[in-house]
């Protein structure tokens, strides 16, 4: 990006120095990640492609294309007999999933937020007669996939929730009111549109906490969760005016739940539930592992019977001491968790019959899903952790890695990734971590 002067704008020495770094991490890991696909290659990657001459065999458009989650739901329909069709923005073109051989093909469109983007969607839809239109978003994407839906659905189905709702989900005071108003259990919440506001603010007896959070997607402070008020009036109030809040760019005040805190992913038709599973959760989340939560499972069903919900959703919850459900937030998209169904017989029919069986648990033998380049990371920048890195590998599975679709494992940490960061480098632009489930690079303003 030109500086004011014309000349190229360079990243400060220590963004350059943290790219560099990862750079060479990556490469030193090269070695071992080709030899491991090719061991793959040449042991069990010649598996042969299932039939496509079964009558329920239907060619299936997926976005999202450089997410874990994207080359999950390929997977399964391939496994199921579908044509898989993948689709991503430009930035994103490199992404080691279009290599998979579960991917019939690969087609880059504009920038969700661009006027032809809808058109670019109608225009593939057409080409590769496309039967089913499967988003998987991100958080910039879910409402202009949404937009596009009344574009695209004289010519195929699409499994996502209209723009009008998922404007009231994405805004997460929104999204409380509208669960309270169904009767369901909330969490004390507020709007926020000015620092003042904060200042201002009854928070009640000692003890009590909230926490401020960013109804617009925020990447930078997605992952603060500092409890208000600080210790002293002060302090609340440099808080407050640290973050960018006004009557554009709104926050939320939101009573502080401690207990565990858990996620879910569900895929709805018309109000009924086909797919779900639920999870323990954290604020950066790279590991899964389905448990046993029939009081959120209740609210969830509760929610989208009542709003007669098509589409994929997915919800934040806290269950403090007492057991209680609180709903935090809900996203309305396809969860990472859906990793977890890796090789489960029903998954793509559930995802496409509206009366399938339900998919509440894993197939027979899955095992909890990580990604290994994070679990590498964490031990390198955590060498007490030692003993729970080895014990998550020993008992899960890398979430992208399968010994009979090896390409995407070697290309996304070796190609998507490095292309990010050396496209990072030559433009001068600084990010926070690179994201291997999602495939991108953590920046400020991003996506």
């Amino acid at each position: 990006m030109p500086s004011p002067s014309g000349t190229r704008s360079r990243l400060p020495s220590g963004h350059a120095l943290k790219t560099v770094g990862a750079l060479t991490l990556l490469t030193a890991a090269l070695p071992v990640n080709l030899a491991v696909t090719a061991v793959a290659l040449l042991a069990g990657g010649l598996r042969p492609p299932p039939p496509r001459d079964q009558p329920h065999a239907r060619t299936v458009l997926i976005s999202g294309g450089k997410m874990t989650k994207a080359l999950q739901l390929a997977r399964s329909f391939h496994a199921d007999g579908h044509r898989v069709v993948l689709v991503e923005q430009a930035r994103y073109r490199f992404t080691g999933h279009r290599y998979s051989n579960a991917v019939d093909a690969f087609h880059v469109v504009p920038p969700p937020a661009d006027p032809g983007y809808a058109q670019a969607l109608l225009d593939i839809v057409r080409a590769e007669n496309v039967d089913v239109y499967v988003p998987v978003c991100s958080p910039a994407a879910s409402l202009y996939d949404a937009r596009a839906a009344p574009l695209l659905r004289p010519h195929c189905e699409v499994l996502h929730i209209d723009a009008e709702l998922i404007e009231t989900l994405d805004d997460k005071h929104a999204f409380i009111d509208l669960a309270a108003s169904l009767g369901l259990p909330v969490p004390d919440s507020h709007r926020i549109t000015d620092p003042g506001q904060l200042e201002n603010f009854a928070f009640g007896t000692p003890g009590d906490h909230y926490v401020l959070k960013s109804i617009a997607y925020d990447p930078v402070h997605r992952l603060d969760l500092t409890p208000l008020p600080r210790p002293t009036p002060h302090e609340t109030r440099a808080f407050a005016r640290s973050r960018p809040i006004s009557t554009e760019n709104p926050w939320i005040l939101q009573a502080l739940v401690r207990g565990r805190e858990f996620c879910t992913h569900a895929t709805v038709h018309a109000g009924r539930v086909t797919v779900f599973c639920c999870c323990e959760s954290s604020a950066f989340q790279v590991n899964y592992e389905i448990v046993e939560q029939p009081a959120i499972e209740r609210w969830v069903r509760d929610f989208v019977g009542a709003l007669d919900i098509t589409g994929q959703i997915s919800f934040d919850f806290m269950v403090d001491d007492d057991g209680r459900v609180h709903p935090i937030e809900c996203n309305p998209r396809t969860h990472s968790a859906i990793t977890l169904f890796h090789g489960h017989p029903g998954l793509a029919r559930a995802y496409l019959d509206p009366d399938a069986p339900v998919v509440d648990r894993p197939a027979p033998g899955a095992r909890p899903t990580y990604w290994i380049y994070h679990e590498i990371w964490r031990l390198i920048s955590r060498p007490g952790t030692v003993r729970t890195r080895l014990r998550t590998v020993r008992r899960g599975r890398d979430a992208i890695f399968d010994p009979h679709d090896p390409l995407p494992f070697l290309l996304v940490h070796h190609l998507q990734i490095p292309a990010l960061l050396l496209g990072n480098l030559r433009r001068g632009r600084p990010w926070i971590r690179i994201d291997f489930n999602i495939g991108k690079l953590v920046e400020p303003a991003g996506d």
